[in-house]
């Protein structure tokens, strides 16, 4: 079976056919760097690594270019907030970055690009837009026209006057149209600038991603992914303004999108204000159980974030763990009599029946939901098979292997459970409150020598108190 994806500028899914044999280039658009990660953004991150290891499952050299936006009105107006130069917060938040796409078990990228440090790329473009006529300066702001090029729209699906009327765009009189983008800000008092040929400014958002991904991948790259929320419009925006430039030649072949996280039916985003951070998922659920949870459902598909539905994660993440343990144990026992033949050629079986529907899952637009149930499949065989025969054989060793493999393209190491450590952190956690709820009714009592014996003897251990007007407060010291 050809693998087959969901391109959305199509509307349907399309065989994959890479540009170059054997290869694939693929660029997903980055966090913009002014906060943590938060778990809808974390669905993309997730997503993508999924869809790229399976590429590198089916053997594809694959070269994985995602950017850092880490200049931008958010992080200008973050860092006037918390008195921190903007570019400065946004190291910062690219070091978080990392610490979190690790917990969830994300690769790195090959490359990590950041748009501070492609400015002269992108005023090539901007400068090559304005002598293709696609683009104009206004005192010191440079604007894509929109109705220059006519195919804008194209990916999503509406007309340019349906996009005026749904979208939220500043009114700007000196624009030639209300649709027209910005590629080149002006720069404004104590904002970071660059030198240009319309003065000091600082790029739109849209152009960097169209500078970064010619420059590492090239015209009519493979696969450019991102959240729905970016079909309209960043991904509308970087379609015209790159193929205006390229005049004509198609900027990406394959343009694939996840769906929304919500919390309560409603998206979930920082500009709403209902999201959580992976950093706040992480200090109750390891970064595996996360990850498990957010491939539960096909990428495309809508998923209603949920302490229940986490917490069914962990136990289905941990009953594959379980399988894997038993069956490590059983190996290294010797049985009284040989397995009976059948019963290790069922297992066998299993594996490939296994391998099989896992690879048609993945095949059939990288539904990971239905892979799951291939691996689920396999687990049930080797428990049964333990039940009855708790010893090594050739068929367990196949199927433990099997297991390993298939849940490690998908970004899960069975042998090494995470989920232990957090269930430890946890009932920290609770002994804490408990402690710490001691402390209070006897400070309540003045009875200060309890309440500071427990101070001292945390203290002692490396766990400090801060007692503050909401309450105390402890934290582990290194």
């Amino acid at each position: 079976m050809s693998l087959k994806l969901f391109n959305t500028m199509s509307h349907q899914k399309e065989e994959f056919k890479p540009r170059e044999s054997g290869k694939v280039a693929m660029y997903t658009c980055g966090p913009t760097v002014y906060n943590y990660v938060h778990v809808g953004n974390g669905r993309m991150l997730v997503v993508f690594d999924m869809i790229r290891r399976y590429l590198m499952y089916k053997e594809y050299d694959v070269t994985f270019v995602q950017n850092f936006t880490d200049v931008d009105d958010k992080i200008i107006k973050r860092g006037l907030e918390e008195g921190v130069d903007p570019l400065t917060l946004s190291r910062k938040y690219i070091e978080e970055y990392f610490k979190d796409a690790k917990a969830l078990h994300v690769l790195p990228a090959t490359v990590h690009p950041k748009a501070t440090e492609h400015i002269p790329e992108m005023l090539e473009i901007i400068q090559g837009l304005i002598t293709k006529g696609l683009a104009y300066e206004v005192d010191g702001d440079v604007y894509f026209a929109v109705d220059k090029f006519p195919q804008y729209g194209k990916l999503s699906g509406r007309s340019l006057e349906d996009m005026q009327a749904g979208a939220r765009v500043d009114v700007d009189e000196r624009k030639n149209h209300p649709m027209d983008f910005a590629l080149w800000k002006k720069a404004k008092p104590d904002e970071p600038s660059w030198k240009s040929p319309w003065g000091e400014g600082r790029p739109g958002w849209h152009i960097e991603c169209t500078a970064m991904s010619l420059k590492y991948l090239g015209a009519g790259f493979d696969i450019h992914g991102g959240g729905g929320d970016l079909v309209f419009p960043h991904h509308e925006n970087e379609i015209a303004q790159s193929e205006g430039y390229l005049e004509g030649k198609p900027f990406a072949h394959y343009w694939m999108h996840n769906a929304f996280l919500t919390f309560n039916q409603q998206k979930m985003s920082k500009s709403l204000g209902n999201f959580f951070t992976v950093r706040e998922i992480l200090d109750h659920f390891s970064g595996e159980v996360l990850r498990f949870y957010l491939l539960s459902t096909h990428y495309r598909s809508p998923l209603d974030f949920d302490d229940e539905n986490l917490r069914m994660a962990q136990k289905g993440l941990e009953r594959l763990q379980t399988s894997i343990r038993l069956a490590a144990e059983a190996l290294t026992k010797k049985g009284p009599v040989e397995i009976k033949l059948e019963m290790n050629e069922e297992l066998v079986k299993a594996s490939e029946t296994a391998h099989r529907d896992f690879e048609a899952a993945m095949d059939d637009d990288f539904n990971s939901a239905l892979a799951y149930a291939s691996l689920f499949e396999l687990g049930k065989h080797i428990n049964t098979l333990l039940q009855d025969y708790p010893y090594a054989s050739a068929g367990l060793a196949k199927a433990r292997e099997t297991l390993l493999e298939l849940a490690g393209v998908l970004g899960f190491d069975l042998e090494h459970p995470e989920s232990q450590e957090v269930a430890q952190d946890e009932k920290l956690t609770q002994v804490m409150e408990v402690l710490l709820s001691v402390r209070m009714k006897a400070r309540q009592k003045k009875d200060w020598e309890t309440s500071d014996f427990i101070r001292d003897q945390l203290k002692e251990i490396g766990i400090a108190l801060e007692d503050t007007p909401q309450g105390a407060r402890w934290t582990i010291k290194s």
